[in-house]
């Protein structure tokens, strides 16, 4: 018997974010349907990730869990390390272990992974056919939901450095909390720096017998997981555009197998520890 997979989510009162993190551990069950799938959460939502936890373990080793691997695999469902995986996830593991029923271990949290960085970049274009197409002066800024621990900036600084990359462009880290700058400051400061670089530059193209007087403008790619409270800070920031979050526009009906991969990579990565 594979060891249970707990996908663990931030929890949300967003029914679209909600159904998002749902369509995402469906996702998982489609890819590996011998695998057990169960869904926790460390805030808003119920249940919480220590009781599925304690039940996964218990019911793994019931119906024959093998000897010396882990009866269950907390997979974070965040992009980034931080309280929520440092503490209460950490600590639902530790319970459980301790406990004696079983063996129980956590991934890595989803990011930073390449996949992912495909991913963005594929939010990015899908916003320029929406939008586009952007300009050269236009500035990227990439926001994540932001932590206190120092780890997870230096991923998102990962995650921000491999598109800049991909997209060929600068593209700015930026935080919906716990980091520097925030969303707001970062995109205030990305369009002040565009119009004033514009503005050192002479516009030569546009319309006949005319320069081109547009604006720049602010790109914000999301790196969130799906709706939520840090979306709706992001989508009010005062960008121009703002990409999809990973898991896709809010009425997506199934899970980016990209996304689903980086699910089960880190559960086996787990397992195989």
């Amino acid at each position: 018997m594979s060891a249970v997979l707990v996908g663990t989510s931030h929890g949300t009162d967003d029914p679209a974010g909600q159904a998002a993190v749902r369509a995402l551990l469906d996702g998982v069950r489609a890819a590996r349907p011998e695998l057990d799938v169960r869904e926790a959460f460390v805030d808003v939502q119920q249940p919480e990730v220590g009781d599925v936890l304690a039940g996964a373990v218990r019911d793994a080793v019931a119906g024959g869990a093998s000897d010396g691997g882990p009866a269950a695999v907390v997979v974070p469902l965040l992009l980034s390390t931080g309280y929520h995986v440092q503490h209460d996830i950490a600590q639902a593991v530790a319970a459980v272990s301790a406990s004696g029923s079983g063996v129980a271990v956590a991934a890595e949290p989803l990011g930073p992974h390449p996949l992912l960085v495909d991913i963005l970049a594929d939010r990015y274009a899908a916003a320029e056919a929406a939008h586009g197409p952007f300009r050269p002066d236009d500035a990227v800024v990439l926001a994540a939901a932001g932590s206190s621990v120092a780890a997870a900036a230096t991923a998102v600084e990962e995650v921000t450095s491999a598109l800049a990359q991909r997209l060929g462009r600068p593209v700015t880290p930026s935080y919906g909390a716990g980091a520097e700058p925030r969303v707001p400051a970062a995109v205030a400061a990305a369009r002040a720096a565009a119009r004033a670089a514009a503005d050192a530059t002479p516009a030569t193209s546009g319309t006949p017998g005319g320069a081109d007087t547009s604006a720049p403008r602010v790109i914000v790619v999301s790196y969130l997981l799906a709706p939520g409270y840090f979306l709706d800070r992001v989508l009010e920031a005062g960008a121009d555009v703002v990409t999809d979050p990973v898991a896709g526009p809010a009425r997506a009906e199934k899970a980016d197998p990209r996304l689903v991969q980086v699910v089960l990579d880190r559960y086996d990565a787990a397992v195989g520890s």
